[in-house]
């Protein structure tokens, strides 16, 4: 897993204030830091750089004023710049190679951290989802029960009206039922026999 920052920033060597010590944004490296920070680390890149553009420059000046010694001078130049150059940038990556592996490193782990936590925050939206459709599904289930009781209510209503209703018929059917019991039990049984 990835571990939290240091409290030494890995693009100075100075130890980095507690309270940004949880903060992403100060170890995230923008393009001209990293400009800045790889002139710091190679000045003699941009400096062959420019002595070779200036030997370009001259060569193409003294060409154009007819003076042919100053130009072949400022075409050897050149190459001394761009072999000045190369060898800056071989001596360079030799030297800073550790630092390169450790940056590298660095990177990889960042990388992966914020894999992480773009992976937790994916599975934190997909939890709040899951949260609002089980919310949601609860909600149109009361919603239509409610509904269902609503109508059974009146329908039931509707059949106490009409007097055709299951109750209704039922009770009648009872009804019926005491009152020809009740009658059976009255009238047949004052004499026994007739």
């Amino acid at each position: 897993m990835s571990q939290p920052p240091t409290s030494q920033s890995p693009l100075s060597a100075k130890e980095v204030p507690s309270s940004f010590a949880d903060n992403q944004a100060y170890f995230d490296e923008s393009r001209w830091q990293k400009f800045t920070r790889r002139l710091k680390e190679e000045p003699l890149i941009p400096l062959g750089c420019a002595v070779t553009c200036w030997a370009l420059w001259g060569a193409t000046r003294s060409i154009r004023s007819g003076d042919s010694y100053n130009a072949q001078r400022m075409f050897r130049m050149r190459l001394y710049g761009q072999f000045f150059t190369i060898v800056a940038m071989v001596a360079g990556s030799f030297y800073y190679n550790s630092d390169r592996i450790l940056r590298k490193e660095y990177e990889e782990i960042l990388k992966e951290r914020k894999a992480i936590e773009k992976r937790n925050a994916w599975i934190k939206e997909l939890e709040a989802r899951d949260l609002e459709e089980k919310d949601w599904r609860e909600k149109v289930k009361e919603v239509t029960q409610k509904r269902k009781e609503e109508e059974d209510v009146a329908r039931a209503k509707e059949e106490a009206k009409k007097g055709d209703g299951v109750v209704t018929k039922a009770v009648k059917g009872l009804r019926g039922r005491l009152a020809g019991e009740g009658e059976g039990e009255g009238g047949g049984g004052g004499g026994g026999k007739p």
